[in-house]
């Protein structure tokens, strides 16, 4: 019944993340209401009503519980897996197919991203911004080198960045943060662009 990011996967799994429990037993149609920001549950193939566990293995919905972290932050889509953000970590999310049908691994820690817009995907890289520097990730996970990061981060209202934002420009290969400014009050006023 609550979530803070939801996702459809390409095996027809839909996945929310920062969600309620299940509800009291399978007949039950809603979740518990109880939000965990660490937790993932994914709905039974092809259901988008199929929450619940069933111990049989005669559905395929699931639950996944984020192990590093206070709070899940963003998950962003790749080719190959879901990359997911907690406030301090980075972790992988992977189709494992029957009996568990995912699972999910931690790459990376001590990585913070500013909020639950700041990460893109391309082909073959995600790219984000974090509380202190921006990111590339390519099968593991490196700092962007960046010109202009002290200016950017030293001129940010860090009590708005949850407005941060991401876009991606393909035909010129730029991606473009959005973020405010600390001089810019609460709104977004300034960009940054990676080529």
């Amino acid at each position: 019944t609550v979530a803070k990011q939801i996702l459809l996967t390409q095996n027809r799994h839909v996945v929310a993340f920062g969600c309620d429990g299940e509800g009291a037993n399978n007949s039950a149609t809603q979740g518990d209401g109880v939000q965990d920001p660490l937790l993932i549950r994914f709905s039974s193939i092809g259901s988008a009503v199929d929450w619940f566990t069933e111990t049989d293995g005669s559905n395929s919905a699931g639950t996944l519980r984020l192990s590093i972290g206070s709070t899940f932050v963003q998950a962003v889509k790749t080719k190959r897996e879901i990359l997911v953000f907690t406030d301090v970590s980075l972790h992988t999310l992977r189709y494992l197919g029957a009996p568990l049908y995912y699972g999910i691994e931690q790459i990376a820690s001590n990585i913070t991203i500013m909020g639950p817009k700041a990460a893109v995907a391309t082909q073959d890289f995600v790219f984000w911004m974090g509380k202190d520097n921006f990111y590339v990730y390519a099968g593991g996970t490196q700092t962007l080198p960046c010109t202009v990061k002290d200016k950017v981060f030293l001129d940010f209202n860090f009590e708005e960045r949850d407005k941060v934002h991401v876009g991606l420009n393909s035909e010129f290969s730029e991606i473009l943060w959005f973020y405010p400014s600390s001089t810019g009050g609460t709104v977004v006023d300034k960009y940054v662009a990676y080529n």
